[in-house]
């Protein structure tokens, strides 16, 4: 009998020590989990690992501020109340807007890094000290832009509307390219315009035929030359800068600007007379040097783009409202405004110019004229 419950006592102690070491008796029927904890133990580990990586990889992809930071000088010759100033802020703030804060375009307006052409010459010339400017487009005429010189012919755009169905046509991002492919330094982002362009005297003129004799300021370039010549009129080159004290003392008798552009530079003080002849669209790019353009990653290119389209956009929706009230102000200030009710016997005096300067373009050319239909 001792024997027996002493059998008992040894059979239940072993039991006991078993399930203490977290075993099973040998007799018990269900699998053994030990095996199954060891081999889930790595797979535990890695599934752990897998999301820190994707979200390590998610992170430096993401971040903002994996994009360098970059400042680019824009040089705007027309102060920023101006269309094209205004046109320069919004592109400024939508790309400040688009990069969270790592690009910034500094606007030098005003024309204090010089006229269209010293800009145009500092960007050419290389150097990196203006990356961008805004430019008329026949401001390229002189450093080979021959498309961009069909843009500036006189009357070759009958209405904004006209412009803009170039501006938004196949044929636009063709132009834009132009100087790049040539090898000129420079492409062009995106096209804007301020307005048509009329002549105003520092006397009181009346029609086309008062013109003839006058000294009209010019930039350097040969549309402009040929257009005041062929109204009897002689181009005088002077710097936009200049042109001021060119009008009050009387180097000049008269230039040519956007309505909005002769009332922000002062230019009704010296010259009160305006026609309204509307000789050309100020049709406008913004244009980038190549080495600063290849100076930019990928999404900070597109970024310029799209900030592009943005205030371009704007400056489309802007434009003519604007220049209507600009005009209205004129009118209130007392500078005499003339109406030009036909423009016949203009564009019959240009046509000398748009002959000479459409050679071996032609067929281009007419490409843009039939957008008008």
């Amino acid at each position: 009998m001792k024997k027996k419950l002493l059998s008992v006592v040894l059979g239940a102690a072993l039991a006991v020590s078993l399930m203490a070491c977290g075993l099973k008796a040998p007799e018990t029927p269900a699998a053994d989990p030990a095996p199954a904890e060891d081999t889930s133990a790595p797979e535990a580990e890695t599934e752990a690992e897998e999301p820190a990586e994707t979200e390590q990889e998610e992170t430096g992809t993401d971040a903002p501020a994996a994009e360098p930071e970059v400042t680019l000088v824009y040089a705007e010759v027309n102060p920023l109340d101006t269309i094209v100033g205004q046109m320069a802020t919004a592109f400024a703030d939508k790309v400040a807007e688009l990069s969270g804060g790592t690009m910034k375009i500094d606007i030098q307006a005003s024309g204090v890094l010089g006229s269209e052409n010293d800009v145009l010459d500092t960007m050419l010339g290389g150097g990196g000290t203006i990356d961008m400017s805004r430019i008329s487009a026949f401001a390229l005429t002189s450093y080979g832009g021959e498309k961009s010189m069909l843009l500036s012919l006189p009357y070759t755009f009958v209405s904004r509307e006209h412009f803009w169905a170039f501006a938004s046509s196949d044929l636009a991002e063709e132009f834009l390219l132009e100087p790049h492919e040539n090898g000129s330094g420079v492409r062009g982002l995106f096209y804007g315009e301020e307005g048509f362009r009329h002549f105003f005297t520092v006397k009181e003129i009346a029609g086309m035929e008062d013109l003839a004799g006058m000294k009209l300021r010019v930039s350097n370039d040969p549309v402009m030359n040929g257009l005041v010549e062929s109204l009897g009129a002689n181009p005088t080159v002077v710097s936009f800068n200049e042109l001021y004290s060119a009008l009050q003392t009387g180097v000049v008798d008269g230039a040519e600007q956007p309505i909005a552009n002769y009332k922000s530079n002062a230019f009704p003080e010296v010259a009160p007379t305006m026609i309204l002849d509307g000789h050309t669209l100020g049709a406008i790019q913004v244009i980038i040097t190549d080495e600063a353009w290849d100076s930019l990653t990928p999404e900070q290119q597109n970024i310029l783009m799209e900030a592009g389209e943005y205030a371009s956009q704007l400056n489309k929706e802007n434009s003519q409202n604007a220049e209507n009230e600009v005009l209205e102000q004129l009118k209130a200030d007392g500078v005499k405004i003339v109406e030009v009710p036909d423009v016949t016997p203009w564009q019959e005096a240009v046509k000398g110019v748009i002959e000479d300067n459409t050679k071996g373009q032609e067929e281009l050319y007419q490409k843009i004229l039939d957008m008008a239909k």
